[in-house]
């Protein structure tokens, strides 16, 4: 029996059967493109910073070079170029150290006359020079006093408090490794490494001591961050996966870390940005409700459904991140000819056009102007979305890209009605990024409770960073003040926004 004996006779049956065949074969068909795309071209829609950075790199390095060997070759252009240099290169800061060097003539007697030369100036120019990070050892000495006379005690002062009881860091010491492990992604066996360079041997594992220490003295901070986020009106979310080893197995479990910013600089607030991670072993919806117990007001996602948990409750009005929905639409036009998908972001291109206008002003202002130029721009959309979806299989990816933005359309939209709200999840992804470097680099974490200690020690060099505070400086004064007995009824004097006004530079 050939193939042919097996069609149905009914006309309308056969071609119903190949249209749903078609169907399925442009559906396979895409689901092939996109993952060639995943496995050979560009994961992200635009080039990451960091990567457009190292290129920018080399063709600076070689511009550089053709300079240097125009120098060499044409010294008549030399002084013009140097010139230029200096118009380019900015003011150093008035808070380094100055060493003056002067460079002086020999003889200060005139060549004609032989009359003595007398100064009417000097030139004067700067240059930024470095001493390589060096260690130093401090030593404290405390001495004794005793009475002649009583012999009946000995007076000395108290030792100073220490972070790392009986080991050799200061707090200075501690909060480098932290920082170069944390906002500078050096897993600690690499700074035991540049650490020998100089000399000093110091064990990772000594290192990590010194981290342990450090984080469980830091977390009220990391509590009382978490819990001034939940005082807010206005929160984004988002999780990415913490690899961590798991030593019954032989191989590392998927931990979750999430993370809870507040941004309202593009709408003028008075609030200061901050980011609280919390990590967590799973994905559960359970975890966003226990992390946020109290809060109340706007939290901006993406669409995982979980957080869909948290608004049930009523507390919690969720904004979806348009970003999201639109990466559906680019998957779909990014591998060739795709007509609805282009439509559709030449769509959602008009609202971040408007959003790019309003972005710094208050949310009266966005409110008003969202509500002129916003609201009509989205209905025709949705209403274009839902004709768009009538016409097409329901089978496909675009099927499903159009069913994600549908599904969430209020939630999508309900920047129109609140200036606050961002068209997208952007500001707590930027906040995710520092983390995925550091995973990079470190792998995976060693236990939960590492994870935790990233989590804490990331909350406050992430928020000191949007709050442009050093975290280095910052760390070093924090952990002093702590050890020292700070209270713990005026911990917001910790928080690193407060260090603000105080233009903290790290000590050399």
């Amino acid at each position: 029996m050939g193939v042919k004996d097996t069609l149905p006779d009914d006309p309308e049956t056969l071609k119903a059967m190949l249209l749903a065949e078609r169907c399925e074969s442009e559906r396979l068909r895409q689901i092939i493109k996109e993952m060639q795309r995943h496995r050979f071209g560009r994961r992200a829609e635009t080039l990451p910073e960091d990567q457009m950075l190292l290129g920018l790199e080399d063709v600076e390095q070689v511009a550089a070079y053709s300079e240097t060997a125009q120098d060499v070759s044409a010294p008549e252009g030399r002084e013009a170029r140097a010139r230029k240099r200096r118009g380019n290169r900015g003011a150093l800061p008035t808070h380094l150290p100055r060493i003056e060097v002067i460079v002086d003539i020999d003889d200060k007697t005139c060549p004609c006359c032989q009359g003595e030369l007398h100064r009417i100036g000097e030139d004067r120019s700067e240059r930024l020079d470095l001493v390589p990070a060096q260690f130093r050892i401090l030593v404290t000495r405390r001495p004794k006093y005793a009475c002649r006379a009583c012999e009946d005690g000995v007076m000395q002062a108290p030792a100073p408090a220490r972070l790392i009881a009986g080991g050799l860091p200061t707090e200075a010491t501690v909060a480098h490794v932290l920082v170069s492990k944390y906002a500078d992604h050096l897993p600690l066996y690499r700074q035991a490494q540049i650490y020998a360079r100089q000399g000093i041997e110091i064990d990772r594992s000594t290192l990590a001591d010194w981290v342990g220490q450090a984080s469980f003295h830091l977390r009220p901070l990391h509590e009382r961050l978490l819990g001034k986020l939940r005082q807010r009106s206005k929160l984004f979310a988002d999780e990415t996966t913490m690899p961590v080893l798991d030593p019954g197995r032989g191989r590392t479990k998927t931990g979750q870390l999430w993370a809870y910013a507040a941004d309202d600089r593009p709408w003028g607030g008075a609030d200061p940005p901050s980011v609280a991670y919390v990590y967590a072993a799973d994905r559960k919806a359970d975890r966003p409700i226990a992390h946020l117990a109290g809060f109340k007001g706007i939290l901006q996602v993406d669409g995982y459904a979980g957080y869909s948990k948290l608004a049930e409750r009523g507390d919690v009005q969720l904004a979806f991140c348009w970003s999201h929905m639109r990466r559906n639409f680019y998957e779909l036009a990014a591998p060739g000819p795709a007509p609805v998908a282009s439509e559709a972001l030449k769509h959602i291109a008009e609202f971040y056009a408007i959003e790019k206008g309003i972005r710094g002003r208050s949310a009266e202002e966005r409110h008003l102007v969202r509500q002129q130029k916003s609201r009509p721009l989205a209905e025709a959309f949705g209403r274009w979305l839902r004709a768009k979806l009538a016409l097409i299989s329901k089978k496909g990816k675009l099927a499903d890209a159009i069913r994600y933005a549908l599904s969430r359309w209020e939630g999508l939209t309900r920047f129109i009605d609140d200036g606050r709200i961002e068209l997208d999840n952007n500001a707590v992804e930027r906040s995710i990024r520092p983390i995925t470097l550091n995973r990079k680099n470190a792998l995976f974490a060693g236990s939960d409770g590492g994870a935790e200690h990233w989590a804490t020690i990331a909350s406050l060099v992430e928020t000191c960073k949007l709050n442009e505070v050093d975290p280095l400086a910052y760390l070093a004064d924090v952990l002093t003040r702590i050890v020292n007995g700070h209270l713990n009824s005026d911990i917001d004097q910790l928080l690193p926004w407060a260090y603000r006004a105080q233009s903290l530079k790290a000590v050399a």
